[in-house]
């Protein structure tokens, strides 16, 4: 007879190391992760344990190059990594997302002396990364930003301020995009600032509905001098650094998302299994049963968008439309997922008894993260039907 209730992901992975990975991922968010997020997220506890935990089992930086302490993994493997991670915690899971988005920078356009310098560190040494690119007054228009660094001889000095940063404050290195010349983007170059840099400071950690173990900070750079030996690519080359960050980064988006919504639809079954109403339960009635139905293939089809965007990168492709489109169906399909999960549980869905409350206060900031889905809508009608006339 079929097995019903929540059950583990049935996954197609590509080598049987792939598949340990994944049995040890799950078994560690089982074990070291989920049991205590709720507690930790309601007191605003950053895990800091917990990512040199995930480090020590070779997590955080699964994506890069065996040579530099890296996993050497596709991003099919990678990414479905994270949904475990985020199935357990979403602080932990975008966590790892934004470590690896740090290290993008310097992984795919750094030196070949840069790479051997500071990437075993960053991805094997217990380091956590941030990655700077939105201001006060430049989000979605990040072309238009404002912090500048300066050029002196050898070396660069960066003034200016980075909003939204997750980590600020707790990163132990920033990668950086700054204006070093003209207007536009063509004027930005990228820096890898460490943490520790004297005239870098963090504000106060935002407020939020959700994610409260995950600082989000404003940065500070007052005079931060780093050597021209930590710009990263050409000078003027950032714009160009930080889109191809961002396309990875945004199937990282997708993938926490599905994660989350996974998390939810378990939660909501396991409940409406048990749950007994007009002496049956919840799980006996059609338009409790249809919701499920709904929320499973949601999922489903989320994640066979994402890995068919991983596969078209692991293969060398182009795969900005695919990101974005990821990005775009499953932060929507985790709101829906996790609002109708909420329903599922009635009354107790909207308390923090259970967790599908926080699990829909999460949903909502991935909607908006790395390129919120309005912009996300843009670029993909541009690769669809052409760039916007200017006239």
């Amino acid at each position: 007879m079929p097995q019903h209730g929540p059950q583990p992901v049935v996954r197609h992975l590509p080598t049987q190391e792939a598949r340990d990975l994944l049995a040890l991922t799950r078994d560690l968010a089982q074990r070291e992760i989920a049991p205590a997020a709720g507690a930790e997220e309601d007191a605003g506890t950053f895990p800091r344990e917990t990512f040199a935990l995930i480090g020590e089992a070779g997590l955080l930086g699964l994506p890069y190059a065996e040579e530099y302490g890296g996993g050497g993994q596709p991003y099919e493997v990678y990414l479905q990594v994270l949904e475990e991670l985020a199935a357990a915690r979403l602080t932990i899971g975008l966590g790892v997302s934004v470590h690896t988005l740090a290290g993008h920078a310097l992984a795919h356009f750094g030196t070949k002396e840069q790479r051997a310098e500071h990437l075993p560190a960053m991805l094997g040494g217990g380091m956590l990364g941030a990655y700077c690119l939105s201001e006060p007054a430049s989000g979605s228009d990040a072309a238009n930003l404002r912090t500048r660094a300066v050029r002196d001889g050898d070396t660069w000095t960066i003034d200016g301020t980075k909003a939204w940063i997750t980590h600020g404050g707790h990163a132990d290195f920033y990668t950086v995009l700054a204006r070093s010349g003209g207007e536009g983007a063509r004027g930005i170059s990228a820096y890898l600032v460490p943490g520790d840099a004297p005239g870098l400071s963090a504000a106060a950690p935002e407020r939020k509905m959700g994610m409260k173990g995950s600082p989000t900070a404003q940065m500070h750079f007052d005079g931060v001098t780093v050597p021209d030996t930590r710009r990263i690519g050409d000078e003027g080359q950032g714009f160009t650094i930080a889109l191809a960050a961002l396309d990875a980064g945004r199937l990282g988006i997708a993938a926490c998302a599905i994660g989350v919504a996974q998390a939810a639809l378990d939660a909501g079954v396991e409940y409406v299994r048990e749950r007994r109403q007009f002496g049956r339960p919840l799980a006996d009635f059609q338009g409790l049963r249809f919701m499920i139905a709904d929320m499973a293939t949601r999922i489903e089809a989320g994640r066979a968008l994402y890995l068919a965007a991983a596969r078209t990168r692991d293969a060398g492709e182009d795969f900005s439309r695919q990101a974005a489109m990821a990005k775009l169906f499953c932060t929507d399909a985790a709101m829906q997922v996790t609002t109708d999960a909420v329903q599922l549980l009635g009354g107790y869905g909207y308390t923090a008894d259970f967790p599908v409350e926080r699990y829909m206060r999460e949903a909502k900031v991935l909607q908006i993260v790395e390129g919120t889905n309005q912009i996300q809508r843009m670029v993909i009608a541009r690769h669809v039907a052409g760039p916007e006339s200017r006239g």
